[in-house]
This record gives C-alpha cells, structure tokens and sequence, in this order.
C-alpha cells in the first residue's frame, strides 16, 4: 500500500506502535502547509524551521507519553502546536501588540481576517469559544451590556434603553466588562493573535 493512501490518523497509530517511517511520512506529507503558515506569522526563513522543528519535538514528545487524543485531526492539532510556538516567539521578544483600553475595543476586530484558511479558522473559532466561555463569567450587568453591544449589535442609546439605565451607565458598564474582560484573558492565558 502506498503512503499516499494511508490516512494520518493511521501514521500516527503506526507511529506510537514504533514505526518510525510513519513519522517521517506525516512531516513530509505536512511540512509545506505547516512550514508556509509558520513563515506567513514570523516572516524569517531560519525563524521559521527552527519553529518548525520544534513544532515536531512538541508533537514527537506528545505522541511518545501517549497525550495525543485528537481523532483523525492530526494537521489542526500540529498547526496550533505552531501556532502557540509562533506565539511564545513573539512573547518572548515582547512583540504582542497590546490592546488600548476603549469603549470602542471590539475583541473580535483582533481575530478579524477576511481571507481565513482552514488553520486559522481553526484557532479563531477556538479563541470566539474561549472568549465566550469568558464572558459567562463577567458580573451579571456588565455581561449584558456587552452582549447586546458586540453580539446584538445595539447603540448604548438602545441598550440604556433597554436595560432602564442611563447611556453614561451603559458606557461604565462596558468599559468595566472589557477591562474584566482583559483581565480574565490574562489569567486563563488565552491568545487573541493569530
């Protein structure tokens, strides 16, 4: 049977049983993709093999301790392995941009992009779950407000009307809900670049 036709999931059952070959099959099969979109985020070509290799030393390592329980989403897996290496570069050379404490901060312009591949819409809808995740646990009027602004779309002219405050209420409110919500992102580590 030629490799080709062997499916990831089953390289990578190979794999853990010692078959070193299948290993070496997934990072040829891969490497482009992977490879491309590590070098479309650090813009360096030695940058980007030398995340690229340690992309596969995380994902050697995983396999090895038996961790890996991805069914049959061996690339997603691998590119937000990359995708969170990229990160950590950027990190370390202090190079995250840095959000401005607005009313008009929007969360999701951060994760906007209208020509997203497969990968990154992967990682958005991971971070829009994260972040929804995160807002549930926001005060009660703040998690209101900031709903109906960035999921319902609503002037905070219709929000103070709907909830009975005053627009300057409206605004406290919002300004709060981000400021928590910065705040939770930092503490549960969550990644808003990508």
């Amino acid at each position: 049977m030629k490799s080709t036709n062997i499916s990831d999931g089953v390289l990578v059952s190979n794999y853990i049983q010692g078959s070193e070959k299948s290993l070496e099959i997934l990072i040829v099969r891969h490497k482009q993709r992977i490879y491309s979109f590590i070098l479309s985020k650090v813009l360096d070509r030695d940058l980007a093999e030398d995340i690229f290799q340690d992309t596969f030393i995380k994902v050697i390592n995983t396999l090895k301790r038996g961790s890996y329980n991805e069914e049959g989403k061996f690339l997603p897996w691998v590119m937000r392995i990359a995708h969170n290496l990229v990160i950590d570069h950027f990190r370390k050379s202090k190079r995250i941009p840095t959000f401005k404490n607005t009313d008009e901060f929007d969360i999701f312009t951060v994760i906007g992009d209208e020509q997203l591949n497969a990968e990154n819409e992967i990682i958005k809808s991971q971070i829009l779950d994260d972040v929804r995740g995160l807002i549930t646990e926001l005060p009660e009027d703040q998690k209101e407000v900031l709903l109906m602004r960035m999921y319902k779309d609503m002037s905070f002219k219709e929000i103070s009307e709907n909830t009975g405050v005053s627009i300057n209420t409206a605004l406290g409110r919002m300004r709060y809900a981000l400021i928590n919500l910065r705040k939770l992102i930092e503490k549960h580590n969550i990644i808003l670049v990508n």
